[in-house]
């Protein structure tokens, strides 16, 4: 299946992640497995209602607005991110073009989309900005348990495979026990650089060691590691607020656990009133099916979301998309994932000798094999078909059939 496609001409070749030996990143589909199921399913059944009538009146619109307020509120989503998002869709929704449209239903999924890509942010602000004079500082801050560490060697693998750069990882955390190893290990598995441990250095001494270090030996990232605590304390906040003053980093981005719901969204507001974010980095997007917090820290801290942590995996993690996000939300589908992560996983050379394979009618049960292993490696035929517009509910159906691959 996959091997039919191959690799667009310049694309990036498939690379081999050295934790896992998987080729490639292949879990750009989670976004819609897991993350957002909730309130995916609550609007498409509120959008089919609407598409089946052929004319829209006011009072369809109030109930449909009073619906996807509802849904919102579920998925936890923030009251004021709600009402401030029904504010701005419901004028528009009732308006003379729409209620007169030929497709009323189309043109309310379309007035929502809009909004819903306007809430989560803009594609030009996926992923992190390295546009400054190496080595480029990335402070990674958040609470204890976030997975902050996990993500510093998430993003040094990424800047490393994806983006060519020479990455050095340091961790400022001499409190939690073993943190600083912690780091070290999985620098070794991901093959970054880590900064050597010195017993009773202070996380401020940490920091300045780390950018001296990175300007010696020409490294083009630094990525700094904070300590995390249990909840947003003031010594947490001065620690944080003095390893910016020396280290000036180019990036600070929060990194919030997903499945802490609102809690996440009042974590984001602390830290950004006290050290100022430039972004936020949600993990363990791929255990919450409600997807709030996505929706309500952008909205309430203004800071994009620019990175997803999307498995447990080094390679599992991936830039933020808004509007393809928005597109899996209601059911669209996400092609362009799906293109992308095509172009990374199938090795063209191979597609060819299959192609002319198939031409001949030479394909044999190895060949079979082959096409469903590069499916598993994509995600699995689960994964596929939820970025196929369209396609959602009948994902859900085969789900709950409990089909065998």
């Amino acid at each position: 299946m996959g091997a039919l496609i191959p690799r667009p001409q310049g694309a990036p070749p498939a690379r081999e992640c050295s934790r896992t030996g998987a080729i490639g990143v292949f879990c750009i589909g989670i976004y819609g497995t897991a993350m957002f199921d909730t309130l995916s399913d609550r609007l498409g059944d509120i959008f089919d209602s609407l598409k089946r009538r052929g004319v829209l009146k006011e009072q369809d619109v109030d109930g449909a607005m009073r619906e996807i307020r509802v849904a919102l509120l579920e998925a936890d989503v923030a009251l004021p991110v709600v009402r401030d998002f029904i504010a701005k869709v419901k004028p528009v929704a009732l308006g003379r073009e729409v209620l007169r449209s030929v497709t009323p239903g189309q043109m309310v999924v379309k007035i929502v989309h809009d909004e819903l890509t306007a809430m989560l942010g803009d594609d030009t602000e996926a992923g992190v900005s390295l546009a400054a004079t190496s080595p480029v500082p990335i402070l990674l801050v958040g609470l204890q348990g976030s997975g902050k560490t996990t993500t510093a060697a998430k993003l040094g693998l990424r800047l490393k495979t994806r983006d060519k750069k020479k990455v050095l990882m340091a961790s400022l955390d001499v409190y939690r026990p073993a943190a600083q190893q912690q780091l070290a290990v999985l620098g070794k598995q991901s093959e970054v650089a880590t900064l050597p441990v010195i017993d009773g250095q202070q996380p401020v001494d940490i920091a300045k060691r780390a950018m001296q270090a990175g300007r010696l030996s020409g490294y083009d990232v630094v990525i700094l590691d904070t300590a995390g605590r249990l909840h947003v304390d003031e010594m947490l906040m001065d620690e944080v607020a003095a390893v910016r003053a020396v280290s000036d980093p180019h990036e600070v981005l929060l990194v919030a656990d997903a499945m802490t719901g609102q809690d996440a969204v009042n974590v984001a507001e602390n830290f950004n009133a006290r050290v100022g974010l430039t972004g936020i980095v949600l993990t363990r997007v791929d255990g919450d099916a409600r997807g709030g917090a996505a929706l309500s820290m952008r909205a309430v801290t203004g800071c994009p979301i620019k990175m997803i942590g999307v498995g447990e995996k080094l390679d599992e993690f991936e830039d933020f998309h808004p509007e393809r996000i928005a597109n899996r939300i209601l059911g669209m589908g996400d092609v362009v994932s799906l293109v992308e992560k095509v172009s990374e996983t199938v090795e063209v050379e191979q597609a060819e000798k299959l192609a002319k394979k198939l031409q001949k009618g030479e394909m044999d049960l190895n060949d079979l094999a082959d096409q469903l292993d590069q499916v598993q490696k994509m995600g699995g035929l689960g994964s596929l078909m939820g970025m196929l517009p369209g396609v959602a509910k009948a994902q859900k159906q085969m789900a709950e059939a409990n089909i065998d691959e």
